[in-house]
């Protein structure tokens, strides 16, 4: 862990910018910013669940354009 002593004499500015500078190079700060929004993996179960609802999605759209009743889009050939 980083130790920071403030010297005697040193201004509180001098001080805190070389907190910061420390705190930095350390990486400290990142590593817990990361892991303050860590979200669990997915699992297996679901993962397949969704490229399924996807496949389903996917289908009703391309027979919703076959019928006329979505306009063709450009992104698909």
């Amino acid at each position: 862990m980083a130790d920071f002593k403030r010297k005697p004499g040193e201004s509180f500015e001098s001080f805190l910018r070389k907190f910061k500078k420390g705190l930095k190079n350390s990486k400290r700060l990142e590593k817990a910013r990361s892991k303050q929004h860590l979200e669990p993996k997915k699992t297996k179960r679901l993962l397949k669940k969704r490229a399924l609802i996807s496949l389903d999605l996917s289908k009703k759209n391309e027979y919703l354009r076959r019928i006329g009743k979505l306009p063709e889009s450009n992104m698909r050939p």
